[in-house]
């Protein structure tokens, strides 16, 4: 029995996520910069055509072939929420919230097989980790960007390695913002299914990618719709949180657009609404992330005493070997 609840668990297993299709990350990047208001990194503008066609690099970083880089690339494109529901409060660590997956994996074993064979980080995803050091990872090519300015230096290589960040956090907005990354139903219905909503696997590019490309989305598709800047104040990592919690809550009405046509009609003015919100939400995200890490990196990096190695942090956590943020 617990043989056949394990192979029915991994055969319901999601499909690998891809993010967006090119054109929507592209889109959401593109808007992202045009939205910058001045005073804000607007030398990423220089950059926008670059960053844009390179909008999707990180999914070519989870090549089968890799092994080592999809190992650790894989999950950073999803958060499948209803997997870490037991999960509270969301650790300020990754090597934290992995170890508490293997933990309630190592409980649930034995009684729920088919739970625990999704109870690990590639069927969980680690979205805001990845987003999260991307963005710090920003600040501190914007702090080099700003010091090569005082001294009177060449911005151009601390501007390049900036756009390059941005690259890698956009990707990881631009999935957010697409709800289907952030449940487990992201490939096909998964579980229990009164509404009887597809289970094909299909319908993440259908929605994705094929409906995207026929409606020819552009920046300027969602350039009204993007919120007036926010985010410039309290802790990121919970804003992220939350930006995905939001982004989630939207998944059903992905698979309730699908029973329609299949996401065939791309006159289907619910499903266009439903791609600029998310389209638009992502931009505005990415926008805010970039800005707040501009204004971060005009102050000078916090002291922190004792250090995140030093095993007199109230906050050390053994397990990881660090302090978290």
């Amino acid at each position: 029995m617990r043989r056949f609840a394990l192979a029915a668990a991994l055969l319901l297993a999601p499909a690998v996520a891809h993010a967006w299709g090119h054109t929507a990350h592209a889109v959401i990047d593109r808007a992202a910069i045009q939205a910058i208001p001045e005073g804000g990194p607007t030398f990423l503008r220089r950059y926008a055509d670059y960053i844009a066609a390179s909008a999707t690099l990180p999914d070519s970083w989870r090549g089968d072939s890799e092994g080592f880089s999809k190992i650790e690339e894989d999950p950073n494109h999803g958060w499948f929420r209803e997997q870490f529901a037991f999960l509270k409060p969301i650790p300020r660590s990754r090597y934290a919230f992995v170890i508490a997956l293997y933990k309630q994996y190592e409980t649930i074993k034995d009684s729920d097989p088919a739970t625990a064979a999704r109870t690990n980080v590639r069927w969980t995803g680690t979205l805001p980790y990845a987003a999260m050091e991307a963005y710090e990872r920003v600040i501190v090519c914007m702090r080099a960007i700003r010091a090569a300015q005082a001294r009177g230096g060449d911005t151009a290589v601390p501007e390049q390695h900036c756009a390059f960040d941005v690259i890698r956090l956009g990707h990881y907005i631009g999935d957010g913002a697409q709800p289907l990354h952030d449940s487990v139903n992201s490939d096909g219905w998964l579980g229990p299914n009164p509404n009887n909503y597809t289970r094909d696997r299909s319908i993440h590019g259908r929605f994705e990618s094929r409906f995207v490309d026929a409606i020819g989305l552009t920046p300027a598709d969602i350039a009204s719709r993007i919120a007036a800047p926010a985010h410039q104040q309290g802790d990121m990592f919970t804003a992220v949180l939350a930006f995905l919690d939001q982004s989630g809550d939207r998944m059903e009405r992905v698979y309730q657009l699908e029973k329609r046509d299949g996401f065939a009609n791309p006159a289907d003015q619910d499903v266009r609404a439903l791609v600029y919100e998310r389209t638009a939400a992502g931009a505005a995200m990415l926008r805010d992330m970039l800005c707040r890490a501009w204004a971060e990196s005009a102050r000078p990096p916090a002291k922190v005493s004792p250090g995140p190695l030093d095993f007199s942090n109230p906050k050390f956590d053994p397990e990881t070997g660090s302090a978290p943020a």
